[in-house]
């Protein structure tokens, strides 16, 4: 099964796509991670994402795709995967389409995470993730059992994003708007569509998200 996770930066796609990963054995493809990793790798797009990228501009789609159908190539004979952070405008779900029909696949289903815009600027300012194995917290919502200690690894270093401020997450919710919330009335063409409560705790999501992938 091949998944498109939805909602606006912060909504918590990021903590259901590894619990999807852990619980039904899906491999999470990011496109932001796997830009990272292709230009670590010195791999021939990476050298491509890499040059762009130190010019401050955006990387192509044509190049975000054949990331994306490389990673597959990877992971070939697998359950599926999870797309998160791609696709973010209608052009690039009709690329993400013809790559998958290429491979004799299609996107499933898509999950739709509903949020509020005030209440997530508010649980986007006070997150942090594990630096070792990304797992994700809130200084309110969710803090590590064992203070300074990750729940998920063990580990003992943790980060913030330097842009998650006010002022840029209601920039990044805008563009949201504007650019990715048409990709639901495109799969609601197909019929792909779920939603679910993006604003409900972590546990009741992720039950959510797992009715909505055993609904005919």
């Amino acid at each position: 099964m091949n998944l498109v996770l939805l909602g606006p930066p912060g909504a918590g796609k990021g903590t259901q796509a590894k619990r999807l990963e852990d619980r039904h054995a899906l491999v999470q493809l990011s496109t932001g991670d796997m830009l990272r990793a292709a230009v670590a790798a010195g791999t021939e797009l990476g050298r491509q994402a890499g040059d762009i990228m130190e010019r401050g501009a955006l990387v192509p789609d044509a190049l975000v795709i054949g990331l994306i159908a490389e990673s597959m190539d990877r992971h070939e004979g697998g359950n599926g995967f999870i797309l998160d952070g791609f696709p973010r405008t209608i052009g690039q779900a009709e690329a993400l389409d013809r790559l998958l029909d290429g491979r004799g696949e299609q996107v499933d289903r898509v999950i739709v995470m509903a949020v509020n815009d005030d209440a997530l600027v508010a649980r986007i300012i006070g997150r942090f993730t594990c630096a070792t194995c990304g797992e994700g917290y809130h200084d309110q919502y969710k803090m590590p059992k064992v203070a300074g200690v990750c729940d998920r690894c063990g580990g003992t270093e943790f980060s913030a994003r330097a842009d998650d401020t006010e002022e840029v997450v209601r920039s990044r919710l805008k563009a949201y708007h504007s650019q990715t919330e048409p990709l639901i009335g495109y799969y609601q063409g197909q019929g792909k569509v779920r939603t679910v409560d993006g604003m409900a705790d972590i546990e009741t999501v992720q039950k959510e998200i797992d009715a909505a992938l055993e609904a005919a």
